[in-house]
C-alpha cells in the first residue's frame, strides 16, 4: 500500500572533490595518497507535489573497493564514470516510495544490469562492491531529501508510518521479519560515541620510525601524540596478512604503547589478505601466551580472509572461537552476512558506503541472528562523515565508531568542522553529535557554505 509520504527522484547533480592525504595510508597491498569524494544533490517530490533536496557523499576508495593490477587512474576513472551513469539512471527511475524501497528496487532491478553493461566494454570487470559505493551517495541523498521533506531526522523515518513494506519483503520473504521494520532494530540516538583511531601500516609509532618526510602541519604524527592529543581509548591496527612475524610484532608494539598510554581497546584488521585461518589463530594464541593483557584488550578481528565469500567458503570457526570475527569487505549485503554466519563469522562491520539501504538491512538481519555490530570508516571527510556516524549512533555497536579522516586529510573538512567541531575533531576519545540539525541527516549545508566548483 502506498503512503502519502512516498517520493520519486526528480533530478540529480554530482560533484567530484579531490582530496590528498597528509601522510600515506597503507591499505592492504596498496598505499593511498589521494582520493576522490563524490557528492550528490538530489531533488525529490512526494505524492502531493511537495519537493525537497538532499545530499549524499562517499569517497570512491579505489584501494578498498577494487584491488587490482590495473592502474589507480584507470580504476578511479571507471568509478567516476559509473557514478555518473547511476546518477542519470536514478533521476529517470520511475519508482515512487520510501527511500529504502527505492534503494532496494534500484539495486535489485537496475544496478546489476548497469554494472554488466559497463563491464562488457572492459577486460577486467568492476566489482559489485565498487558499484555499491558508486550508488551509495545517491541512496544516502534520497534518505536526506525524504526526511527533510517530512521535517524529521532520517532515523525517525524507518517505521510503519512511512514504510509500505515490512522487513520480510526486503529479506526475501523470511516470515520471521513479517510486520517488522528497521525501527524495531535501532537504538535511541547516542549523542557521544567512543571513537577508534586507525594505526596504518606505515604510521610511525616511535621517534625511531620517523623518516624525515613527515608533515609539519600542526597535527600529530607519532601514535603517542595522537593518543594524548585526542584522548584516544580505541586503536585499530592495520596488518599485512602475509608476514606473520611483522603482524605479530606490530600488534605487540601498538599494544604496548596502548597500555602505557591508557588505551583499553584494540582491534586488528588484516584487509582480506589471509587465506588460512591457522595464520590468524597462531598470532592470537602466541599473543595470549606472551602478552595476555594485549590479547585481553583486543575486542575483535576484522576481515582477514578474501572478500568474495562465495568463491572462498572458508570455515572460520577456529578464529571466531578465539575472538569475535567481523565481516567487512565481504558484507556486501544481508545475503552475504547470512553466508558469513554459516561459515562461522560472528559480527558485521557496517558501512554507509555500501548504501544506507543495504547497511540497514544487514543490521536488522545480523541483530536478529545474534551477530555483533560495528560501524567502520572509509576515511570519510566532509559530508560523508555525518551519515556514517549517525548509523553508529543508532546501531548499538560493540564500541562506538571508527573515524580517521581527521588523521589523513583533516583540512578537507574545514568548512564542515566550523559548524560541527565535535564531529571532525576527536576530543576526550569521543565524537559529539550535538550540533546536528533536526531534519534529514542534520548536515546544515547552507551554514557550512562549502563552495563547489
Amino acid at each position: 500500500m502506498s503512503k502519502p509520504s512516498d517520493v520519486r527522484v526528480l533530478e540529480t547533480e554530482l560533484t567530484f572533490i579531490p582530496v590528498a592525504t597528509r601522510m600515506p595510508l597503507k591499505f592492504g597491498a596498496q598505499t593511498v595518497t589521494r582520493a576522490v569524494c563524490a557528492r550528490a544533490r538530489v531533488r525529490v517530490q512526494d505524492r502531493a507535489g511537495r519537493t525537497a533536496e538532499g545530499w549524499g557523499e562517499t569517497p570512491l576508495s579505489v584501494a578498498w573497493v577494487w584491488p587490482s593490477s590495473l592502474t589507480w587512474e584507470e580504476r578511479e576513472k571507471r568509478l567516476c564514470d559509473f557514478t555518473r551513469t547511476l546518477a542519470a539512471e536514478v533521476a529517470t527511475f520511475s519508482a515512487c516510495g520510501h527511500p529504502m524501497e527505492l534503494g532496494d528496487d534500484f539495486q535489485r532491478h537496475r544496478l546489476h544490469t548497469l554494472l554488466a553493461v559497463h563491464n562488457s566494454a572492459w577486460s577486467e570487470p568492476m566489482p559489485h562492491l565498487a558499484a555499491l559505493v558508486c550508488h551509495s551517495l545517491l541512496d544516502i541523498a534520497v534518505f536526506d531529501a525524504f526526511a527533510t521533506l517530512l521535517r524529521r531526522p532520517v532515523f525517525e523515518t524507518l517505521g510503519r508510518d512511512f514504510l509500505s513494506r515490512d522487513l520480510a519483503h526486503f529479506l526475501d520473504g523470511d516470515s520471521y521479519f513479517a510486520g517488522q521494520t528497521p525501527a524495531d532494530y535501532l537504538q535511541p540516538r547516542q549523542t557521544r560515541l567512543p571513537v577508534w583511531h586507525l594505526v596504518g601500516g606505515l604510521d610511525p609509532l616511535e621517534p625511531s620510525d620517523l623518516t624525515g618526510s613527515e608533515p609539519d602541519d600542526g597535527y600529530p604524527v607519532l601514535l603517542r601524540d595522537w593518543i594524548r592529543a585526542d584522548g584516544l581509548d580505541c586503536l585499530k591496527i592495520k596488518l599485512r596478512g602475509t608476514d606473520s612475524e611483522w603482524d605479530y610484532e606490530r600488534i605487540v608494539r601498538v599494544g604496548t604503547i596502548a597500555m602505557e598510554e591508557g588505551c583499553h581497546h584494540l582491534t586488528a584488521d588484516f584487509n582480506c589478505t589471509v587465506t588460512d585461518p591457522v595464520y590468524v589463530c597462531e598470532i592470537l594464541d602466541r599473543l595470549s601466551a606472551e602478552h595476555p593483557e594485549i590479547h585481553r584488550r583486543t575486542l575483535y578481528i576484522e576481515q582477514p580472509f578474501p572478500y568474495d565469500l562465495e568463491a572462498n567458503r572458508i570455515d572460520v570457526r577456529s578464529v571466531s572461537s578465539r575472538k569475535p570475527l567481523f565481516l567487512d569487505e565481504s558484507a556486501h549485503d544481508w545475503r552475504f552476512v547470512r553466508l558469513g554466519r554459516e561459515l562461522g563469522w560472528t559480527g558485521v562491520a557496517l558501512k554507509t558506503c555500501k548504501t544506507l539501504t543495504g547497511a540497514l538491512l544487514s543490521l536488522c538481519w545480523a541483530r536478529a541472528n545474534g551477530m555483533q555490530l560495528m560501524v567502520q570508516d572509509l576515511t570519510n571527510p566532509m559530508l560523508a562523515q555525518i551519515p556514517h556516524v549517525l548509523l553508529a549512533a543508532h546501531a548499538g555497536t560493540i564500541m562506538g565508531v571508527e573515524s580517521n579522516a581527521m588523521q589523513f586529510y583533516p583540512e578537507a573538512s574545514a568548512p564542515e568542522a566550523r559548524i560541527h567541531p565535535g564531529l571532525y575533531r576527536r576530543r576526550g576519545g569521543v565524537l559529539d553529535l550535538s550540533t546536528l540539525g533536526p531534519t534529514g541527516f542534520g548536515y546544515r549545508v547552507a551554514e557550512i557554505g562549502r563552495r563547489l566548483e
